[in-house]
């Protein structure tokens, strides 16, 4: 998040927005790992597990998500190409690649593989390459204001 946007934000949808925004990707890295367990192992406790950890990593996902709606479209006159927008636009494909994702967790134990293993690791690879994008280019543009 833009620490310049911050201050024309409410504290307390700010402070909500940072404490929830990571745990997402958490729950999505634990799934990814359980599906390459259960890839290797074929024991469908991991595959089961990592059915879970989407399901809750989708729920928490929502606040921060609608949260981030309002900061980045409403009131605020960001660039196209600005990081914040990437960042969101990333985040929300993710979370469409996670709700297909928990559908393909839903079949048979056996039929997850390889499509739950490629959408968990597209949704956790889009989730990284969003923040970090997200992170440097608020740091190279918070050093060009100084």
């Amino acid at each position: 998040m833009n620490p310049y946007a911050t201050r024309r934000h409410s504290a307390f949808a700010v402070a909500l927005y940072e404490f929830l925004n990571p745990v997402p990707l958490g729950f999505f890295a634990a799934a990814w790992i359980f599906d390459i367990i259960y890839f290797n192992s074929y024991n469908p406790m991991w595959t089961k597990s990592a059915s879970w950890l989407i399901v809750f990593g989708l729920i928490i996902a929502i606040i921060p998500r609608l949260i981030n709606l309002v900061q980045v479209w409403v009131g605020a006159s960001w660039p196209q190409t600005s990081p914040v927008k990437i960042h969101f636009w990333a985040n929300l494909l993710a979370i469409v690649l996670a709700i297909f994702n928990a559908f393909v967790h839903s079949r048979d134990a056996y039929a997850v593989v390889p499509a739950g293993v490629i959408l968990s690791t597209l949704v956790v690879a889009l989730l990284c390459l969003a923040n970090i994008q997200l992170a440097l280019r608020l740091r190279s543009a918070e050093g060009a204001t100084r």
